[in-house]
């Protein structure tokens, strides 16, 4: 299956985004702080969803309007009193179909899966508001996460090649970590 290739083998990209991220978290001291870290978030959820949407439709994924996507981190940010002004640059994966596009939304849609934790750690900091993101679909996420995996599984069986599908998540690992390292963030 897809998601389990997939698993396996972004498994190091994963971990030093996901390190990049958590650093940046952890050193949140203020909401002006935590507005930053949305705004890297933001910009990329978006390019990467602008990127997508010409192959993931309702036909592919018929609950995409019910995701969570980069509109509930603008909410995050507008709720706190910032902008989308100065936004980072950012690389995002080329995507040519919608294998590609499944496997870097993979990336996106698996970030659901830490949003609590990310609240908790926020909490701790006294950041008390703009969690409409990191919630993801609260009590669904699991759900949520496995109807897009039986997804991207049904779309990843016919590959005889999961090279270019696991060089597509790889990349959106990789260039979502960078983003946390823009000068604009730092």
């Amino acid at each position: 299956m897809l998601r389990d290739i997939l698993k396996e083998q972004t498994h190091a990209a994963h971990q030093k985004a996901e390190g990049i991220i958590i650093r940046k978290i952890k050193a949140i001291s203020s909401e002006a702080d935590y507005i930053d870290v949305l705004k890297g978030f933001y910009v990329y959820f978006s390019k990467v969803e602008d990127r997508m949407s010409e192959f993931i439709t309702e036909e592919i994924l018929p609950d995409i309007k019910e995701r969570r996507d980069s509109s509930y981190i603008l909410a995050d940010i507008e709720e706190l009193g910032g902008s989308i002004a100065e936004l980072p640059s950012v690389v995002v994966p080329e995507i040519h179909s919608v294998v590609d596009a499944l496997s870097a939304m993979y990336v996106l849609e698996g970030s659901i899966m830490g949003g609590p934790y990310i609240v908790k750690m926020l909490e701790k900091r006294g950041i008390t508001k703009g969690f409409t993101f990191f919630n993801g679909y609260g009590s669904k996420s699991g759900v949520m996460f496995k109807k897009f995996t039986s997804i991207l599984n049904a779309y990843g069986k016919e590959l005889e090649d999961y090279t270019q599908a696991i060089d597509v998540a790889n990349e959106t690992f990789k260039n979502f970590g960078e983003v946390f390292t823009s000068p604009v963030l730092n």
